[in-house]
């Protein structure tokens, strides 16, 4: 007689079209259809997991670097002062303060002029 293990691939071939719940046609209810797309699904959250650091960031970065400019200082000045100042503020709460607290980046701005002034570079 020969085995088929049916349940086992009816559980495995659910679990595929389960999965492709929310898509759209036959890759929500045809298994071959929904396993291609199940999986390049995958493929994409894995990817774009590590994506999102380098996007989140960039934006960071384009924050600090305008909130900077309005107070007198490039970008790359006010971090270097930041690094000479031994300040040890992330890019992602530099950003949050240049978007959320002026008075308390434009602290900071002073600080790292006031290290780079100690340093020794025209800030």
């Amino acid at each position: 007689m020969r085995v088929t293990n049916a349940a086992a691939s009816r559980k495995r071939r659910k679990r595929m079209v389960t999965a492709a719940k929310g898509y759209r046609m036959r890759r929500s209810k045809l298994y071959r259809y929904a396993s291609d797309a199940v999986d390049h699904g995958r493929q994409y959250a894995y990817r774009d997991r590590r994506v999102k650091k380098r996007t989140f960031r960039y934006l960071w970065q384009v924050r600090i670097n305008a909130a900077a400019r309005a107070a007198g200082i490039t970008y790359s000045r006010f971090i270097e002062g930041l690094k000479a100042a031994k300040c040890a503020l992330d890019r992602k709460v530099l950003a949050d303060l240049a978007a959320t607290d002026a008075a308390a980046f434009t602290h900071l701005v002073k600080i790292a002029q006031d290290a780079l002034k100690a340093k020794g570079v025209k800030a």
